[in-house]
């Protein structure tokens, strides 16, 4: 469990369209917006999004976000890649997690892993 994620982006504006895209199938939006970093969640701010100079990811950084359904998850990867992101892993199912790790990866605009999964059945 986290209470909050942050990742540096090098452009703001093209971050927050690709996450507002991306994220929209999951039910999180931008909750907060402050001159150089935003909020996005479901009720309040969780993940965070801030401008830096320039974005520095690391092959290790990786965030998940839950989904209730598979079709979430697919909604989310096409919403991703619509936005610019780059397919790192189509949705489907990752049974070496567990029989039912549904899931599917995306690189955002900074190269930062991004992940929608669902745990449940189908």
């Amino acid at each position: 469990m986290y209470d909050h994620v942050g990742l540096t982006v090098s452009d703001l504006e093209r971050s927050r369209a690709f996450y507002a895209a991306a994220l929209a199938p999951l039910g999180i939006t931008e909750l907060v917006r402050h001159d150089n970093f935003i909020g996005f969640g479901r009720e309040h701010p969780q993940f965070w999004i801030g401008a830096g100079a320039p974005a520095q990811p690391s092959p290790r950084t990786h965030v998940a976000f839950s989904a209730v359904t598979r079709l979430e998850v697919d909604a989310f990867w096409h919403a991703a890649i619509a936005k610019g992101g780059s397919d790192h892993g189509a949705p489907g199912l990752r049974a070496h997690y567990h029989p039912h790790y549904y899931g599917a990866f995306v690189l955002d605009p900074d190269g930062h892993n991004i992940e929608a999964v669902c745990h449940r059945p189908a």
